[in-house]
Parts: structure tokens; sequence; C-alpha cells
């Protein structure tokens, strides 16, 4: 299972929420381009960006700090938040990004999707994230009547290869995943699935190998110190090669 250690960027700060609430923001480290440093050295491959300002305004807010961090680390990053257009996705690719997260546009804007993923193919992601299993956007602010499994269905149709679940309600509580909605998602799509929320523990890593989950997203947990992002690697790197999980 590969484990991607997570940056949320705010008003141009790596900061943590709870349960997608922006007024819970908090600063976790002072700097994006230091952390990723930090992520590389622990032994990580892939991490996960998030533009929070970009997912709520839909637009591009953060990306210089992004692609700051992007040219400073040989990390594999993929990135979401406020892309909304094919001009938003070219510029990341083209800028280095290895692959691009469209999340609003999922429901709102199949088409767009459609056309992303037939110009860059599994370099496009599609997050999912729900509240109650009803899907939300923009930047969780907008709750929808769609069911997760059936968003899934229909990325899975246009030919989306990645899906990154959240279940909201787990999002930077430190509660663990919810495991029965990331089991019944992957017995639904044969997309591979990446976990994200709730992560706490080496025990919730364990939990993810065993469903044998894609990857995990990996954010509070590591700035808390209640994960150790190096043990977490080595467990999923084990799993790996008990025939678990999946290479990058």
């Amino acid at each position: 299972m590969l484990i991607l250690p997570a940056i949320d960027i705010k008003d141009g700060n790596c900061v943590r929420l709870q349960k997608g609430d922006y007024a819970t923001a908090h600063k976790v480290a002072d700097s994006a381009v230091e952390t990723a440093k930090r992520f590389e050295a622990a032994g990580a491959k892939f991490m996960h960006m998030v533009d929070l300002d970009g997912a709520k305004d839909g637009k591009r807010i953060n990306s210089d700090l992004i692609l700051d961090v992007r040219k400073n680390v040989d990390l594999r990053i993929e990135v979401g938040g406020g892309i909304r257009t094919m001009e938003d996705v070219d510029f990341y690719i083209e800028n280095g990004i290895d692959r691009v997260i469209l999340g609003s546009a999922a429901i709102k804007d199949p088409d767009f999707v459609r056309e992303a993923v037939k110009k860059y193919s599994e370099k496009i992601a599609v997050s999912i994230d729900a509240k109650n299993g009803f899907v939300s956007a923009e930047g969780w602010t907008d709750n929808s009547e769609v069911n997760y499994i059936d968003l899934a269905k229909e990325m899975e149709d246009i030919g989306v290869k990645y899906i990154i679940f959240t279940d909201i309600s787990k999002d930077g509580m430190l509660s663990g995943p919810n495991l029965t909605m990331l089991d019944e998602l992957k017995t639904s799509v044969k997309c591979s699935i990446i976990a994200s929320g709730g992560v706490a523990s080496l025990k919730d890593i364990i939990n993810l190998t065993d469903l044998d989950i894609y990857g995990a997203i990996c954010g509070k947990a590591i700035y808390s110190g209640t994960l150790n992002l190096s043990q977490a690697i080595e467990v999923a790197h084990a799993a790996k090669h008990n025939g678990k999980g999946a290479n990058i």
C-alpha cells in the first residue's frame, strides 16, 4: 500500500481542518517546502497536496507555493483544490505535477472529467468526499443528494483509474478511517482506492492494508505525532510484498 503524507494549504500556510470545517483550520508547519523535504527523508515516494482556498473559491490560489514544493523535492506529487478547467489541469501537469485531483467537477461537470481522462489518463484522480454517504463539493461546503457509490461507478465508466475517498466525519479527527464505506467502495468499482481521513496510528495502516486498499493519505496523525511516517511506510511496504496494495 502507498502512504501519501499530506500538505493542505490555506492562506499560504500548512494547515489541518476538522471535518472539513474551514473555521477549525490551524497551522501545523512553518514551511511547505521543508515539510515536504522531511516527508522525503522519511522515505515517502508520493505526496498529497490540496489548495484549500482554491477548493472553496473554485480557482487556483496557492499554485505558486505548490510549484515551489515541486521544484524542491523529488517526490511524486498529486494536487487537488480549485481545478475546474482543462487550463487548470494543463497548468499543473505541464509544471511537473504527477497526478491532478478533480473533486467538485466530478459531480458538477462529468464531461470535463471525461475530457481530462481522455487527455491525461492515469494522471487524473477523482476525489469523492461524503457526508452520511452523500457527496459534498466546493471544499465540502455544498452537499448533494448523490450517493458516493453511484458517483464512483459513474467515474469508473468515464475511465477514472484512481478514486480518493474521504468520509468527512472522520477527517482530522484521528478516529480511524471508515473501513465499512471503504470496503463497500472497493468491492463496487475496479478503480484503485486511496483512503483519506481519520488515519491516526499504525493500526489504521494495518487495517487498510487488510482491505487491500491502494493508498492511504496521512495528515494530522503525522503532524500530531500519533503516526510515525517512516514506520507507516515500512508497514505498507511489507504489505505490498505480501501481495497487498499496489505499486505507484
